[in-house]
């Protein structure tokens, strides 16, 4: 009873472990392989939380500018009138690289449709509007296309999945980069509005005749066809592992600030339709533990995050930007 009593004591008097939790919000298009690092980083460091809301890239630069959160994800980088409006210095940290892909549901079809530039632009621009217009049937000789009207299904929220496929649209069409442009959030000529790449995914899975653009693991997951699109090339590239590298392969300078942009990239190896992804992190947290817990994870991020991302369908950094990472780290505090 005596010896009870004691190690109660001694329990008792032991400080308790505390407990940090980090709040971030932001981008979609990464959310399944944040939150498997983060998860894997709790393992580790079990007095460490991170909260993630995947709330889409617009919802992440927001709460990033308003200080409510500890740091943003976007797919699409801040502009220079965005970061002006911060009162700390904003860092975007490349995280991993992902495909955006036209994921549709045609009825009769589930291989691999092929897309040209000038179809997808007429498809999203609502010119294109039936199944069987021959800007879809001329790529695909000897697969039956229905007579069926064209859905288009797009994102109803602040998105950098759209940033990258309108940053692309706008890259091949110049009629799509007058009347539309590319940002997070644009004037859709046409369609309906889902929310998150979840949100498309799901509409799309749903909707016979549709179409809508999501990050590759979305469609994998949800087992809805997505095409092959025309790069550059000529050549009609599947989104892989392999085509998002070549992508990235393309980029031979990389701006100190990473605010890069590798849709449309050349190389016949090139998926067309790829893009880096960021966390935005403040230079200086106003929590200084918490600035040393970001830094920390952010190299845990780089050192052995990056060797689980094939599994989720995303492809790692390049090690030469991954070396830079490591180097723009050190300014958290």
């Amino acid at each position: 009873m005596i010896r009870r009593i004691a190690l109660l004591c001694l329990a008792l008097s032991l400080p308790a472990l505390a407990q940090t939790t980090l709040n971030a919000a932001g981008a979609t298009f990464p959310y399944p392989m944040y939150s498997k690092w983060f998860s894997k980083y709790h393992d580790a460091h079990p007095d460490i939380q991170i909260n993630y809301q995947s709330i889409g890239s617009g919802g992440g630069i927001r709460q990033v500018l308003a200080g409510t959160v500890d740091f943003g994800a976007s797919d699409g980088p801040m502009s220079d009138e965005q970061l002006a409006q911060s009162k700390t210095k904003i860092l975007h940290v490349p995280t991993v690289l992902g495909a955006v892909v036209p994921a549709y549901n045609v009825a009769g079809v589930s291989g691999d449709l092929k897309f040209t530039p000038e179809a997808l632009a007429g498809i999203f621009l609502g010119k294109i509007t039936s199944w069987n217009d021959k800007a879809i049937a001329g790529p695909n000789p000897g697969v039956k296309l229905p007579n069926d009207p064209i859905v288009v299904i797009h994102r109803s929220d602040g998105s950098g999945t759209t940033f990258i496929f309108t940053d692309y649209l706008s890259k091949v069409s110049s009629d799509w980069q007058s009347q539309v442009g590319k940002n997070t959030s644009v004037k859709w000529p046409v369609g309906l509005g889902g929310k998150g790449n979840e949100g498309v995914a799901g509409m799309v899975r749903q909707m016979q005749g549709s179409i809508g653009y999501i990050e590759l693991i979305y469609a994998v997951q949800n087992k809805i066809p997505y095409g092959v699109v025309k790069n550059p090339s000529g050549e009609f590239v599947k989104a892989s592992l392999d085509s998002v590298t070549a992508a990235a392969a393309s980029v031979k300078t990389m701006p100190a600030d990473f605010r890069v942009s590798i849709t449309n990239a050349p190389g016949k190896d090139s998926y067309p339709i790829s893009s880096f992804t960021w966390l935005l992190i403040p230079a200086q947290s106003k929590d200084a533990a918490k600035g040393k817990i970001i830094a920390d994870f952010l190299n845990w991020m780089v050192d052995d995050g990056q060797k689980m991302t094939a599994e989720l369908t995303y492809a790692p950094l390049p090690d030469s930007v991954a070396a830079k990472v490591k180097v723009e780290i050190k300014q958290v505090r």
